[in-house]
């Protein structure tokens, strides 16, 4: 039982180092970050419900998980073939639109969920 404690926590070990790769080394996850950030705020300053917290988080966890298997794509590329081809340049940006997708739908969601009830709390500001 040890040694199968142990082996998780190694995984959980390297797991950690995944996530730090991407932070260090990539601007988006920051871009990603921030976003998220003002996201959870928004959706506790407008008491979004558990349901709605649900769509968010998942979208949020799509999103990173786009971005970084766009990073180990990217890495692997780089180290088999670090010379410019086209065939790596097409694989490098199926991998980014994937996240440009992911990205651009996580808005999509983000908007159906937080407009709506954050119109109701502003609009007695300007009306």
């Amino acid at each position: 039982m040890l040694s199968f404690i142990k082996s998780r926590w190694q995984s959980i070990q390297y797991a950690i180092q995944g996530l730090k790769h991407p932070l260090q080394t990539e601007p988006n996850t920051w871009v990603h970050t921030g976003i998220c950030i003002a996201v959870l705020a928004l959706g506790l300053w407008l008491s979004i419900t558990p349901l709605e917290w649900a769509v968010i988080l998942l979208t949020m966890a799509v999103v990173w998980a786009a971005e970084f298997f766009n990073t180990a794509l990217e890495t692997t590329l780089d180290l088999l073939h670090p010379q410019s081809h086209p065939k790596v340049k097409i694989a490098k940006d199926v991998s980014a639109a994937a996240v440009l997708i992911t990205a651009f739908f996580s808005v999509l969601i983000g908007l159906l969920i937080l407009a709506p009830p954050l119109w109701e709390k502003v609009k007695g500001w300007f009306f």
